[in-house]
């Protein structure tokens, strides 16, 4: 990988792994529906103008269904509940569940046709993986934090359905424009509850410097650099950032929260990321030929979601 490639992975590792932090904070003193909107419309702001310049507007016309479905799943639903269940739970334990999507992937693929077999490898990933999450959310089992976890496993399937919809029926809609709807769409569906719990007093520097680097930071410039990644070294490379997003957010968690860092939260740490590397590894064909050098296949394949959802978190 180039030092261009290495520096915007570099940076997609930590756009993509901070958020948790920056919502931690904001929800403290504004309402969920003021923080998804804040986030979208600042990131509306940023990408739709370039999209707009960029054109092919009728594909994006002939596409508003299924980017319709792939708004919900990955920005309307997920970004709501992920804020409201930061009420609850650290900011920490929140990446670290949502690095799960991964190996929920695997499995929701499979159940939906996905013709790839799952050998031992990555069966003894998805368990281990798995296994990670019982040892994270186990002892929170209890009260608000039950629901709290619920929500964010909500939001690990949205973001693990989102990718499906987008290589399945979104594949000639530029990953710009659906980047840039998507946050409009989600933008103007949450004006009205933004407006209605809007706060009564100004919140406080930290919470409204939360609110842009959201929308600024980990919105519109974390779209425009994963875009120049994928074109630098690819799809499959490019995507490796979001098994780093995790640590991200755990290390800012704990640095500028002061969230605790315990055994167990480097256990799951170890077993959720080790899972989601294991289940997702593909498996080389033992005797395929060597295809020459070929220029054409050097090009970067198309992005064709920027998530992580994920990751991630978007």
């Amino acid at each position: 990988m180039s030092r261009r490639g290495w520096m915007l992975f570099a940076l997609m590792s930590v756009l993509w792994g901070i958020p948790y932090l920056l919502i931690k904070v904001a929800v403290e003193s504004v309402s969920v529906p003021m923080v998804v909107f804040a986030r979208t419309a600042l990131g509306v702001l940023v990408l739709l103008p370039l999209a707009l310049r960029a054109g092919r507007l009728d594909v994006v016309r002939r596409h508003w269904r299924p980017l319709l479905l792939f708004t919900a799943v990955e920005i309307l639903g997920p970004w709501a509940l992920l804020s409201d269940a930061e009420n609850r739970l650290t900011s920490s334990m929140t990446g670290l569940l949502i690095a799960a999507v991964p190996i929920i992937g695997v499995v929701l693929a499979r159940l939906t046709g996905d013709a790839e077999r799952l050998g031992p490898l990555r069966w003894a990933g998805l368990l281990v993986g798995l296994a990670g999450v019982g040892v994270l959310a186990g002892p929170h089992l209890g009260g608000g934090s039950a629901w709290a976890i619920g929500e964010v496993m909500l939001v690990a399937v949205g973001y693990a359905i989102a990718p499906m919809i987008a290589t399945r029926r979104l594949q000639d809609l530029p990953s710009l424009h659906m980047a840039a709807f998507s946050l409009a769409i989600a933008a103007l569906i949450y004006t009205g509850p933004a407006i209605a719990t809007w706060p009564s007093a100004m919140p406080d520097g930290r919470v409204l410097a939360a609110l842009v680097a959201l929308g600024l930071v980990c919105t519109a410039l974390a779209f425009i650099v994963f875009f120049e990644l994928i074109r630098e070294v690819g799809t499959s490379r490019g995507m490796v950032f979001t098994y780093v997003n995790p640590a991200v957010a755990v290390a800012a968690g704990v640095v500028f929260l002061g969230e605790p860092l315990s055994g167990t939260i480097i256990a799951s740490f170890v077993l959720i990321l080790g899972g989601s590397v294991l289940a997702t590894a593909r498996r080389s064909p033992a005797a395929a030929p060597v295809p020459p050098p070929d220029d054409s296949t050097a090009a970067p394949e198309p992005a064709t979601k920027p998530t992580p959802e994920p990751a991630p978190e978007r």
